[in-house]
């Protein structure tokens, strides 16, 4: 019943508090209706209306007009009003929307009601906090991946100086090893600090480069040729090198898995899906959500022999978010796994 009376209820703050005005107004006039209707018998004695006269045609014209043109104004004056009233919860709801997408977008003015003004004036203190931690965070990084690389340069050339082939090439798969470790660390923490600025992107060319790249290695992978009746594929509006290494982690990750991946591309209203799916083992269904947070890693059931460290799903994941939509993980019914970053429209 509350579900029903959910789907049933506008969806905006406007809309439901015009439907309570105008559900009072109506609840006001049923309460007029039925004082008038109380004055039936005192009309009949008075001979104005006779005994078998319907009860609703004893109401005067006047009050019927009355009514009509009550309900109508007040619908009016509740949406200019209403609409008015909202219009500063509106602004703050679109500067949180473009402040989640750029950490340079400019403050709210605060303004509206006091309510919303102090609401504003919370938000813009947040922005400014969160563009002060994300500064932080990133000269500390510098520092980090200054830090780090340069043991391990070192620990590369007295590598060199040992003479002991066998010993030699063990210390540099391990020096390898962690300096991938670190890159991929530095990578998902910088998340999506760069100043790259969102361009109209070709995405069947996109990933037909992707694709090129793993057969050039030798890779099983395949670009799916999309249906005859496809809907033309516009341009994508987003940020090139997030994309492309989202959509390099989905590929890397069912390559590792599988022995066949295909790639494909299928639009609808209002969003945009890149499939990758391998012939691999899958995933157990508990741990379809679990395996894309940071660090996560099945070995048992993908066995994992890549020596990452659990953050190409993440990754992929964070780059779904940022371009308004989401990464789905789900097991295919012959078996392996169907992963798909679905990326919003402008459209929707």
């Amino acid at each position: 019943m509350r579900l029903m009376l959910e789907k049933l209820l506008p969806r905006s703050l406007s809309g439901r508090m015009t439907l309570i005005l105008v559900l009072g107004l109506l609840v006001a006039q049923v309460a007029s209706l039925l004082l008038h209707l109380q004055e039936r018998s005192a009309l009949m004695a008075a001979g104005h209306i006779h005994p078998g006269m319907p009860a609703f045609d004893a109401l005067p014209l006047r009050f019927v007009w009355h009514v009509w043109l009550t309900l109508g104004a007040v619908i009016l004056v509740s949406l200019v009003a209403v609409r008015w009233a909202t219009r500063p919860l509106k602004r703050l709801a679109d500067a949180a929307n473009a402040f989640a997408h750029d950490l340079d977008a400019p403050s709210i003015a605060e303004q509206g009601p006091s309510e919303v003004r102090r609401a504003a004036q919370a938000f813009n203190f947040m922005q400014q906090r969160v563009r002060e931690l994300v500064v932080e965070r990133g000269r500390a990084l510098a520092a980090v991946s200054h830090d780090l690389r340069t043991p391990l340069t070192r620990m590369r050339l007295r590598a060199e100086l040992i003479d002991d082939q066998a010993l030699q090439a063990k210390l540099n798969a391990d020096i390898d090893a962690m300096q991938g470790m670190v890159n991929s660390v530095l990578t998902y923490l910088r998340g999506l600090e760069d100043d790259e600025p969102a361009q109209a992107i070709d995405m069947e060319a996109l990933l037909s480069s992707l694709v090129e790249d793993g057969q050039s290695m030798g890779r099983p992978v395949h670009l799916k040729e999309p249906r005859r009746d496809a809907p033309r594929i516009e341009p994508f509006v987003g940020k090139l090198s997030l994309l492309r290494r989202a959509t390099g982690n989905l590929i890397d990750n069912a390559v590792a898995h599988g022995r066949d991946v295909a790639v494909s591309l299928d639009v609808a209203p209002g969003h945009l899906d890149i499939v990758v799916e391998d012939d691999g083992p899958g995933i157990p269904p508990a741990d379809l959500a679990r395996v894309m947070e940071p660090y996560v890693r099945l070995d048992a059931a993908r066995a994992l022999d890549s020596g990452g460290v659990g953050l190409g799903l993440a990754i992929a994941r964070d780059a779904a978010a940022y371009h308004g939509g989401l990464l789905t993980l789900s097991n295919r019914e012959g078996g392996g796994l169907r992963a798909v970053l679905r990326l919003a429209t402008r459209t929707e």
